[in-house]
Order: C-alpha cells, then sequence, then structure tokens
C-alpha cells in the first residue's frame, strides 16, 4: 500500500468566512442546488455533521461515477479547516483503499480567500494504482468548477 498526495489552490474574491460557510458548512444542501449535475444529493447516514459523521454523497446524471461514502474527520470552524475521508463508493475503483482531503480556506490580501486542498490518495497497490497526472488534473478542473459555481451564487446571492 501507498499513499499518492496532490495540492490544488483556487483563489476567490469571496471573503473565507462566507467562504467557508457556504461551501463546506452549507455545501450539503448548496451544491445540489447550484450544481446538481456535479451533485444530485447528500445524505446524513450516521451522526451530527461533527467528526464521525457519514455521509453518501450522489453524484449528478452527467458524472462518471454513482456514489461515494465520506467520513468527516475534523470541522474547525475557527481555523476554517475541514477534513474527511471518501471510505466507500465507485471513485474508488477497487484500486484505492481511501482518500482523505484536508480543506483549508485563508484570508487573502485583497479581502478575498484562498481555498487550499491537499489529498491523500491510499492506494492497495503503489506499483498499479492507475492513478495518473491526467485523471488528477480532470478531478481538480471538476472540483474548480464547482467552486467557481459556489462562488457565482454568493456574487449573485450577497444575502447569503
Amino acid at each position: 500500500m501507498g499513499v499518492i498526495t496532490f495540492e490544488h489552490e483556487v483563489s476567490s474574491s469571496i471573503p473565507a468566512p462566507k467562504l467557508f460557510k457556504a461551501f463546506i458548512l452549507d455545501g450539503d444542501n448548496l451544491i445540489p442546488k447550484v450544481m446538481p449535475q456535479a451533485i444530485k444529493s447528500v445524505e446524513t447516514l450516521q451522526g451530527d455533521g461533527g467528526p464521525g459523521t457519514i455521509k453518501l454523497i450522489t453524484f449528478g446524471e452527467g458524472s462518471q461515477f454513482k456514489s461515494v461514502k465520506h467520513r468527516i474527520d475534523e470541522v474547525d470552524k475557527e481555523k476554517e479547516v475541514y477534513k474527511y475521508t471518501v471510505i466507500e463508493g465507485d471513485a474508488l475503483k477497487g484500486i484505492i483503499d481511501s482518500i482523505s482531503y484536508v480543506v483549508k480556506i485563508e484570508a487573502s490580501e485583497n479581502g478575498g480567500s484562498v481555498c487550499k486542498t491537499t489529498s491523500h490518495y491510499h492506494v492497495k497497490d503503489e506499483a498499479d494504482h492507475g492513478i495518473t497526472e491526467e485523471k488528477i488534473k480532470e478531478g481538480k478542473e471538476k472540483a474548480k468548477a464547482m467552486f467557481h459555481a459556489i462562488e457565482a451564487y454568493l456574487h449573485a446571492h450577497p444575502e447569503y
């Protein structure tokens, strides 16, 4: 078993607290509303939204995957850090044990924010994991599109 790590950064004109609230704390409701083609629904299977909570994410019609389950590992509202792990689902393709994520939203000098994501792919067989730079880039682009859709929603709804 091995671990493959990727990092990704996206800048936003939205202040960090507002972006954290929308993207992380209210994301279960807001993302399916803003991008139903990407995320059809998010259902809490167990827990209260804090560490240990298990969620079922059902992807939209246009996705190559049907669903995943993820476990919340940490929600730090003060530091605007969210950690979770994908523990089950067809996105793991039988070659990945889990994917853990650390999402940190930091204030930027211009009054906006920077969303920094680190992902750790825990692969079953280091030699034959099938994770290519192309597939990771594709995933990053989808995440970036979702991020910008939330950002556009917040600009269109300043009262949020």
